[in-house]
């Protein structure tokens, strides 16, 4: 059986009082060298771990926050993660991962059911309680309107990759308007003006808003819009394989795809019909995964700043526990940019 070592039992193999281990592992400077070195070497040979649930108690703090995914296995949601615990341990927290798996269990048949993610979530909302944590960060598989939390769930929260409804949080999303003016500016500035679009759902906040800034960038330079030119996919490459035969047959020079995936599926048509991608018909992909790189020729598309948005919830987060008079942030949007990665899919048109 484990046996649990206690402060007061390494204060008395290191013969100090349990106050000296106490602001040692605080890491006060109060406590002489050789003395913190000594304690340090008895709690690294005993394996000592701190009582988090007791300091709550004790400090009304337990300096812990849950980080709760809807699902691990979306390629967006481990970067968030990752920046997101490194900063939390930076800062002194301790960060617990709750998975809800919600992809996992049903797939799509979650997104307009309410009751199957309270389902899972709730009892998550209760162990969160029960351990007290100080705060939560949730981050979405996907950017859309959020509001499943009880009204009397009272600790602060900060949504990433997703939109807090009714402003009761503050939120960090990637600015995916900006993402698809940049992209249409990119592809005139290159001479293309029959330009495609593989968009994903057309319910989808991702969808709307890039395809938003993309027509904001055909208005400002005065290249006309043309809905038939816009094909919605489902996000994978099957879809941008058939839609690119649609676009292809009205003579695009240029096809934005709204992911890497889709992009990927263009290629294979493309490939498939003896077409040269970056000569015949330029080609835009949008997150940046692993594969754009590895794609022949090199995709060009437009790099989601995961990490960054990891690090800017948990920094929003914790600002806010520490500050517990600082004004409600709730209702805070904050919109990070994309950035362009340019490779060897576009062609110069003359």
């Amino acid at each position: 059986m484990c046996t649990v070592i206690t402060v007061k039992e390494i204060a008395q193999m290191c013969n100090v009082s349990p106050s000296t281990v106490s602001n040692i592992l605080n890491g006060r400077p109060n406590v002489g060298e050789e003395t913190r070195q000594r304690v340090l070497e008895v709690i690294k040979e005993t394996g000592y771990q701190p009582n988090y649930f007791a300091q709550s108690m004790r400090k009304q703090s337990s300096k812990m926050i849950s980080i709760v995914v809807e699902d691990l296995g979306e390629f967006s949601t481990p970067p968030i993660v990752e920046a997101a615990m490194a900063y939390c341990d930076d800062m002194g927290y301790r960060a617990i991962l709750m998975n809800m798996r919600l992809y996992d269990k049903w797939q799509k048949d979650w997104y307009d059911d309410e009751d199957k993610v309270k389902s899972v979530l709730l009892p998550l909302i209760q162990e969160m309680q029960s351990i007290r944590v100080d705060g939560m960060l949730y981050i979405a598989g996907h950017c859309r309107h959020i509001d499943y939390f009880p009204k009397e769930f009272k600790l602060p929260g900060v949504i990433a990759y997703g939109i807090s409804e009714g402003g009761r949080y503050p939120s960090v999303v990637i600015d995916d308007e900006k993402g698809g003016y940049d992209i249409a500016r990119y592809l005139i500035e290159q001479g293309h003006t029959c330009i495609g679009v593989i968009a994903g759902s057309d319910n989808n906040l991702h969808t709307r808003s890039r395809l938003d800034g993309f027509c904001k960038a055909l208005q400002e330079r005065k290249v006309p819009y043309d809905p038939r030119l816009v094909r919605y996919g489902d996000w994978k490459r099957g879809s941008g394989y058939q839609e690119a035969a649609y676009l292809v047959e009205q003579g695009v020079t240029a096809i934005f795809c709204m992911n890497d995936s889709m992009a990927a599926g263009v290629y294979d048509y493309l490939r498939e019909k003896g077409l040269t991608i970056g000569q015949d018909i330029s080609v835009v992909g949008y997150d940046n995964k692993e594969l754009s790189k590895y794609l022949y020729p090199a995709l060009t598309t437009n790099e989601i700043p995961l990490r960054v948005i990891g690090q800017k919830a948990a920094e929003l987060l914790i600002d806010h526990i520490e500050d517990k008079e600082q004004e409600a942030t709730g209702g805070m949007l904050v919109k990070l940019p994309c950035e362009m990665r340019y490779r060897d899919s576009v062609d110069k048109l003359k």
